[in-house]
């Protein structure tokens, strides 16, 4: 048996160990510590906007704290692409608030600025103005953020900018997960560095970083008992896992320059495949991390989708289909949706394909022998 190619693997440093080492030899192993404390001054210098970071232990959990903090609470609602994960969606459930879809765009694949106009103008003659917009930039992708943020001033609706799948990615020059009201971040095992599971919150000011420490914390006083004027969670990450982080900054922006070079290897590869596209930026405004590259199967292809996934499982090499539309998901089927099929469409042609900073040259090779086999 071939050994696996995966999709998106962790990659080491080297270094981590070393912060991991400090943490037990000076016995900070708790969900506070100089390695958090440390790992957040890492992130807060190279995002480089003056924004204030809070690690905490998943991107989830920074939508939920964000979603909190925003004030969205029972009968809200929230507009939230659909084209996504739902863990940028389950939260808005988490404080009982309705997910409002929107449909994506074909050049960065990411919300919609017109039908996110459209839905916005339509729940508002509802009656029910959304109290948030959560955009993502996917797959590394920037989101039309300059649209996007003049409709919500127009109608002064704030953003969280779900950039989990988009650190070291730039727009106009300005890193992702600086734009939004509220911003995350993702630390997950197949990110583009990782602390094994954790996420961030990325705020504007020092307080909404205090306060989202705060509500990460149980929402505890500070009085010499346990005192709770809010409910509070479980949030905050652990000084071990924030080592790992530390460790993996050094290393961010080689990781992203080693995925935009499987980016390039596959565009080459499919550059004469008629009916096989592979997603690219759309102008010189949008640098993507390419966290995975993905690529659209039409039917002028010389093989079908499945076609192409089984050719894969045969050579022992994962490949994933693009995130199916939250508002297909059987949880969300009576969920308002606005826009056209462009979602539908991405998801049922097209397929993630391994991108990590870890692939091998035999691994490229055994990739594209897969492909022209095919």
């Amino acid at each position: 048996m071939k050994s696996k190619i995966w999709l998106s693997s962790p990659h080491m440093g080297g270094t981590e160990q070393n912060y991991v080492k400090e943490a037990f030899d000076t016995n900070w192993v708790a969900p506070l510590g100089p390695n958090v404390n440390g790992f957040e001054s890492d992130l807060e210098k190279y995002l480089n906007q003056d924004m204030k970071v809070a690690c905490l232990s998943s991107g989830t959990a920074a939508i939920h704290l964000a979603l909190v903090q925003l004030g969205v609470k029972t009968g809200d609602e929230v507009i939230c692409q659909s084209f996504t994960f739902c863990g940028s969606s389950n939260p808005i459930a988490y404080v009982g608030a309705k997910p409002i879809f929107v449909d994506s765009e074909l050049d960065t694949w990411n919300i919609c600025p017109n039908a996110l106009e459209d839905a916005i103008k339509d729940r508002i003659k509802k009656g029910n103005k959304p109290k948030a917009i959560i955009i993502v930039h996917l797959y590394g992708m920037p989101s039309k953020i300059d649209d996007i943020l003049a409709i919500s001033n127009t109608y002064n609706i704030p953003v969280i900018e779900d950039a989990a799948e988009a650190l070291g990615s730039t727009y106009k020059g300005r890193k992702c997960g600086t734009f939004g009201d509220f911003s995350i971040l993702s630390f997950n095992g197949n990110k583009i560095i990782t602390t094994s599971g954790g996420g961030a919150l990325v705020c504007n000011t020092q307080e909404e970083k205090e306060r989202t420490i705060y509500f990460a914390t149980q929402a505890r006083e500070n009085q010499p008992h346990y005192e709770h004027k809010n409910i509070g969670y479980n949030y905050r990450m652990s000084n071990i896992s924030a080592g790992i982080g530390r460790g993996q900054m050094e290393v961010l922006d080689k990781h992203v320059g080693l995925r935009r070079q499987v980016n390039t290897f596959y565009t080459k590869i499919f550059k004469d495949i008629q009916g096989v596209e592979v997603q690219k930026e759309p102008n010189q405004d949008y640098h993507s991390n390419f966290w995975l590259s993905s690529i659209l199967i039409n039917q002028h292809a010389p093989f079908t989708k499945s076609e192409f996934q089984e050719a894969m499982v045969k050579e022992n090499i994962e490949t994933r289909p693009l995130w199916k539309p939250m508002h297909m998901q059987p949880v969300f089927k009576d969920n308002p949706y606005y826009g056209g099929n462009n979602c539908e469409t991405l998801f049922n042609k097209g397929l993630c394909l391994p991108s990590g900073s870890n692939l091998s040259s035999d691994d490229l090779s055994r990739i594209e022998e897969c492909i022209i086999k095919l």
